[in-house]
């Protein structure tokens, strides 16, 4: 193999494992000499060798042997190089030695890639959502705000990266001038260390100190990480002073990031900290039609039965990238097989998903569900007494149970206070018949599942 050809090689892993990834740790490899099938590849440090090894040594195998079929296993090695300086002793994870390190004023060059497709025109605004929302639109004017830092916060698939990408966009869409630096808790960590192996500190410091606007997406990585929580502490005061804004995401509130220093939490408190909550089926009903507008442009012979998009937003309840992943695929398989999409393509092409979506709800929780819905005791709608004031949420209830759990007849009878199958049947018929002609239980119905399911 040639070294055009190992050049190859790692352009072709470029696409494989995306900019960043490569940056971290694919660039920094150099081939060594290949003998007895056997290829030597230099790494930096025994660190990098062995995260590389276990994560991308058969996919750079793969992209070898493309040029040379006689390679059958990697050899990771130390490149040789004379003793480093001595440096004071930093965070456990040991990045790759840049060969092109960037110009002391080229903060583009750390600025992580953004997403086109991440704007506000493309988020979906509801109700776990518009405060989020309206915040990121006010910072994203680029004009004086009273709240310094924004920190947005929520579990996965909720929208904080991509009201980042969409605050970024809009800066730099609206401001130019600014010098708007988005990155990730990950790359603010590599780059620390970077610079502190490099002996370019005040390189680092000028760098992130003398941007206008800096967002770090994901900072409960640097939870535990003490020398980088040090930096990110100095870093953050020297911008707030300057009267810099500063947006930071995170999975959790500030305080309830495990092993961050009180002093950093203190400080990423003192501005607006928002929530992103749990989506609403509303919220993701919306998501999906949105989504399905755009598909139909690269699918526009396409037909869809009425109710789909409402199925799965009931039964696809906990992740929105989850959520627009099965649409995506739905529409494929539907092409693919040319058929409509109707009920039974879709439980067929998503039955993993579905599956998987699948939240155990309990009898328990349908129970004091149902009877704080009602305003009664849990003790009475359990208990033996036949007023129709504890009688028809009891009933309620069963019927609940019935279809939300997989629990048999017997067993939701046991919970109920040790009845009879048989009761529990005629209670959940009783409810099947006023679904049909009492407005006021299929409304009841209605918002006691949606509570359940959220």
């Amino acid at each position: 193999m040639t070294r055009d050809d190992w050049g190859n090689v790692k352009q072709r892993l470029l696409k494989t494992v995306g900019q960043n990834n490569y940056t971290t740790w694919i660039d920094p490899l150099a081939l060594g000499q290949m003998e007895g099938g056997i290829a030597t590849v230099h790494v930096p440090t025994t660190f990098f060798g062995n995260y590389v090894s276990q994560n991308f040594s058969d996919l750079i195998l793969h992209e070898m042997r493309s040029f040379d079929t006689s390679l059958s296993r990697l050899k990771f090695e130390v490149a040789s190089k004379s003793p480093a300086p001595v440096t004071r002793q930093t965070d456990a994870i040991q990045p790759p030695r840049s060969t092109t390190p960037a110009a002391p004023s080229a903060a583009t060059s750390y600025n992580a890639p953004l997403e086109k497709r991440f704007s506000f025109d493309t988020f979906v605004v509801g109700k776990p959502n518009e405060l989020a929302h309206a915040a990121a639109r006010r910072v994203a004017e680029g004009g004086p705000v009273t709240f310094n830092p924004l920190f947005l916060y929520g579990g996965v698939g909720l929208g904080k990266t991509h009201l980042m990408h969409a605050i970024a966009q809009e800066l730099q869409a609206r401001k130019p001038e600014l010098n708007v630096l988005y990155l990730s808790a990950e790359q603010f960590m590599y780059r620390f260390v970077q610079a502190l192996r490099d002996r370019k500190m005040m390189d680092f410091k000028e760098i992130f100190r003398t941007v206008d606007v800096l967002m770090v997406d994901d900072v409960q990585f640097i939870a535990g990480k003490d020398s980088t929580q040090e930096e990110f502490f100095h870093t953050f005061n020297a911008l707030v002073d300057q009267n810099k804004q500063i947006i930071i995401s995170a999975d959790r509130a500030p305080q309830d990031i495990k092993d961050l220093e009180e002093r950093v939490k203190s400080r990423l408190q003192c501005g607006l900290v928002v929530d992103l909550h749990p989506t609403d089926y509303e919220l993701r009903l919306g998501i999906l039609q949105t989504k399905v507008d755009s598909h139909r442009v690269s699918y526009p012979d396409l037909e869809m039965d009425d109710g789909i998009l409402e199925f799965l937003a009931h039964r696809i309840s906990t992740n929105v990238r989850v959520l627009e992943g099965a649409l995506t695929r739905l529409f494929a398989f539907a092409s693919l097989v040319g058929r409509r999409i109707d009920m039974d393509l879709t439980q067929d092409c998503l039955a993993d998903v579905l599956r998987a979506s699948e939240r155990k709800i309990t009898v328990e929780e349908i129970q004091r569900k149902v009877s704080d819905h009602y305003n009664i005791r849990l003790s009475d709608m359990i208990g033996p007494k036949r007023l129709r004031s504890f009688a028809r949420p009891r009933q309620v209830a069963m019927y609940l149970c019935k279809h939300m759990t997989s629990r048999s007849l017997p067993e939701i009878g046991r919970r109920f206070g040790g009845r009879d199958h048989t009761t529990v049947m005629h209670g959940v018929k009783r409810i099947e018949e006023l679904k049909v002609s009492d407005g006021q239980i299929a409304e009841d119905l209605e918002l006691l599942r949606r509570s359940l399911e959220a």
